[in-house]
């Protein structure tokens, strides 16, 4: 069903088009001005115009184009009893999708305009799935046959084919992301691309926009309308990623969305709808960050209607055989890399540590070895002093830093102690922490601003 725009002076003709298409099963919206019309076709809140070419004061061609120059691009059908080539040529110039002559019958409007909706509807869900490459990396398993990861499989199976919200949790590294890309695969919904939003990696202005779009002119560089995840991934599945970075100003704007499935476009006051499934992610105690009002507590119950924990690599640690095997298959299939063995003693190293960053640390360390061994197997004397020198740097933490102490001023003292072991090189920075490049610059902006507020 499509919300249509009918537009025509001559009120037979008018009510007869609406009339077919409200039997057809469309919303129909019908003018007999075309002012009026260009004014309400202007929010966008129209799938599909279909206009009278000949009006008086205002042409369905003008029409068309004050809704292009509006920013909007809303599918147009022209009606008329009066066409000629140099009409339809610059109708489709300006972006009309179909043209037909008047007297017509009622099965060829229908069919022009479910094949116009339809067209459409493709069009849309190409968008969709750019963004979704866009923002996907090579798509990676869920690895692990531990009695822990058993339960991470059985639980995404359990919410898979829920509409509820899911809150995954876990530690920085832990895969969080291969598991909400888990839980989409296996839904209803897995026909269509998920999308995800990175909360941390953009400013409030134009997160507010990545989520819930934007109206021509709305801000600076809004130049054309945009539509926000929440309108892309509608009957899909959206990844809030990092979803407590979220400022506290759009928190409010996002229960809305979550609850009542309602939202506005930045710079509209027009309301739409999105059928959208949410997954977050998160890395922090959110409780905590709710006491310390970070974060919405009755946005936190919404987001957490089905909770997912992630377990630290330390605590399924006898994944790491199959883990290691699987970093380097892939790797192998990547680069035509030659090492394909790892000894006994090197996995009982990796068995022992402690590994703070989780499965990400271990591919890392893993892609390392492979680049700096020269042999065909990765040996525990070459690891060895990598994992001793980073678990050295964890014992050298300042006794306020130790256990018990508040986590995200440990996050900031790694953060600036890496910053200075890097003579300030932020991109090394960010690729030695395992996070953004926006992510740490945004993350230093927020500091300074609090020592700022602070007096400090």
């Amino acid at each position: 069903m499509a919300k249509v725009c009918v537009v025509d002076d001559e009120e037979l003709m008018r009510d007869s088009v609406a009339t077919i298409l409200k039997r057809a099963g469309h919303n129909v919206e019908a003018f007999d001005d075309p002012h009026d019309a260009l004014e309400a076709a202007r929010g966008g809140s129209f799938d599909l115009i279909v206009t009278d070419l000949k009006m008086p004061g205002l042409t369905g061609v003008d029409l068309l184009r004050g809704v292009r120059q509006a920013g909007c691009d809303t599918a147009t059908i022209l009606m008329t009893a009066f066409g000629t080539v140099a009409n339809a040529v610059e109708a489709m110039k300006l972006g009309a999708c179909d043209y037909l002559e008047k007297p017509f019958q009622a099965d060829q409007l229908c069919k022009m305009v479910e094949r116009v909706c339809q067209v459409r509807q493709l069009q849309s869900e190409n968008e969709a799935l750019r963004a979704s490459l866009r923002d996907a990396e090579l798509p990676r398993e869920l690895i692990g046959n531990s009695s822990t990861m058993r339960l991470v499989r059985e639980q995404i199976s359990r919410v898979a084919g829920s509409d509820a919200t899911v809150l995954i949790q876990g530690e920085s590294g832990t895969g969080k992301e291969l598991v909400a890309r888990a839980i989409h695969r296996s839904s209803p919904r897995a026909a269509r691309p998920m999308l995800c939003v990175n909360c941390a990696a953009l400013s409030n202005t134009l997160l507010e926009s990545e989520l819930f779009g934007h109206e021509k002119g709305a801000f600076t560089g809004a130049d054309r309308v945009r539509k926000g995840r929440f309108e892309l991934a509608d009957d899909s599945s959206l990844l809030l990623d990092e979803i407590s970075e979220i400022p506290l100003s759009l928190q409010g704007k996002l229960l809305r969305v979550l609850q009542e499935r309602e939202f506005e476009r930045v710079g509209s006051s027009v309301t739409r709808k999105s059928g959208a499934r949410v997954v977050a992610t998160t890395n922090r105690d959110m409780m905590d960050w709710v006491a310390r009002n970070r974060f919405r507590q009755d946005l936190y119950y919404r987001l957490s209607v089905l909770p997912i924990q992630i377990p630290a690599l330390r605590e399924h640690i006898d994944d790491i055989d199959e883990l290691v095997d699987y970093f380097l298959d892939r790797r192998a299939q990547r680069t035509g890399c030659q090492i394909q063995h790892v000894t006994a003693e090197t996995i009982d190293l990796l068995k022992a540590y402690n590994w703070p960053g989780n499965v990400r640390e271990l591919e890392n360390l893993i892609e390392r070895a492979c680049v700096l061994c020269d042999e065909r197997e990765i040996r525990s004397e070459v690891l060895e002093p990598w994992l001793r020198r980073t678990n050295s740097s964890v014992a050298s933490l300042p006794s306020a830093l130790r256990p018990g102490h508040l986590l995200e001023d440990a996050e900031r003292h790694l953060v600036e102690r890496t910053l200075k072991q890097f003579e300030g090189h932020r991109e090394k920075t960010a690729k030695a922490l395992g996070i953004g490049l926006r992510t740490l610059s945004l993350k230093l902006k927020r500091w300074r601003q609090e020592q700022v507020a602070g007096g400090g």
